[in-house]
């Protein structure tokens, strides 16, 4: 078998490394990106206080992590050289006043026309992207894995602190992103016509300024032959972002061929899933994350967490196998059951006394394992 490409898109946080305070300073950063190298893989973002960066397209996933490695390495040493540091967390977790906004007709645009929705924003997710053939086999795929977008944000969750507060939340980043009018699970499309009738008719009423601001969880690239899932906070630690994209890519090769009739395993009906129920589901992986029981995509009924990633692991076996991903998974799915980023950020908080400043430290040595940090 082939395997399908897989690349990844992450928001990053621009710290002060005195303040712990994220800063408004992208475009000094970019500049000292420009000036190093060519390094098309580190790019603003629309607030001034976050960059994005991104992998070329891999078969491999150890491949996949040297070059998520070595995006976030170029974006921490442009950061470096105006005295910054970078952070992999979904939310900026100390009070930074109003955030400044990139200085982009688009992205200005978008702030006149979403207004209180977007000025509380500047939160950081990670996007997958896995290769597809032709945009019907994306539309069944985009359908068929939906049920199990919320199981991919309970194991991603990694914003539970926002503006100096514990928000209860294992991903406070979905509440956040949630609030924008095309953002969150999407109803069975059908076909392709279908899908992009959904978008222009969301276009047509403005929850939607154009086809880049369709925030489904799983949508059809519009710059790439890609199904791109964007339900996940960008992780901290590169293992659980390479943990995803394996799950990712499983998934979109299991639903792919039991769309077309190839597939050894049963699949989820997923006419029995209703747009609500999929919120209900999404909602709880953002409130609990794994520390607490998830929706189950098979059942609709709560189920402990293990069981089901035990489903999920279960569900895409033959395709991780044949990937060659399947002990990868098996080793993360136990990691992240047993400290998950949101975990991670709240034990660091209770080490250190219930300092968020120390929270800020943990999260910079993580982001760049390899390279400079504070602590």
């Amino acid at each position: 078998m082939d395997r399908r490409t897989v690349g990844v898109e992450e928001e990053l946080l621009l710290v002060d490394p005195d303040t712990r305070e994220v800063t408004p300073r992208s475009h000094e950063v970019l500049e000292r990106a420009a000036a190093a190298a060519d390094r098309g893989d580190v790019d603003r973002e629309l607030f001034r206080h976050q960059l994005e960066i991104r992998t070329e397209p891999v078969t491999e996933l150890t491949e996949l992590r040297a070059r998520l490695l070595d995006a976030r390495r170029a974006a921490e040493e442009a950061a470096g050289r105006v005295g910054l540091v970078t952070v992999a967390s979904g939310t900026s977790l100390l009070t930074a006043g109003s955030p400044e906004i990139t200085r982009d007709d688009r992205y200005l645009d978008m702030l006149e026309t979403y207004r209180g929705i977007a000025r509380p924003a500047g939160t950081c997710g990670m996007h997958v992207h896995v290769r597809i053939t032709t945009d019907e086999e994306g539309i069944a795929v985009i359908d068929g894995i939906a049920p199990w977008l919320p199981v991919l944000l309970a194991i991603s969750a990694n914003s539970p602190f926002y503006r100096g507060q514990d928000t209860g939340y294992a991903s406070w980043r979905a509440q956040l992103w949630s609030r924008w009018p095309s953002a969150g699970p999407t109803e069975r499309f059908g076909t392709v016509e279908r899908y992009r009738e959904v978008g222009r008719r969301l276009i047509a009423s403005g929850a939607a300024r154009d086809p880049g601001m369709l925030y489904f969880d799983a949508r059809l690239s519009a710059d790439h032959p890609t199904v791109e899932v964007r339900v996940a906070d960008v992780c901290t630690d590169p293992d659980d972002a390479v943990l995803v994209t394996a799950l990712v890519r499983a998934l979109v090769e299991h639903t792919s061929r039991a769309a077309s009739g190839s597939s050894r395993a049963e699949t989820v009906p997923r006419t029995e899933w209703r747009a609500e129920l999929l919120r209900a589901a999404q909602w709880r992986a953002s409130r609990y994350g794994l520390t607490s029981s998830l929706v189950h995509p098979v059942t609709g009924e709560n189920a402990s967490a293990r069981d089901v990633l035990d489903a999920l692991v279960g569900e895409v076996r033959d395709e991780l196998e044949e990937h060659g991903d399947l002990a990868l998974v098996e080793d993360g799915t136990r990691r992240v059951l047993a400290a998950g980023g949101a975990t991670r950020q709240r034990s660091a908080y209770e080490r250190n006394g219930g300092s968020l400043p120390a929270v800020v430290d943990d999260l910079v040595a993580r982001t760049n394992p390899a390279g400079r940090s504070r602590a």
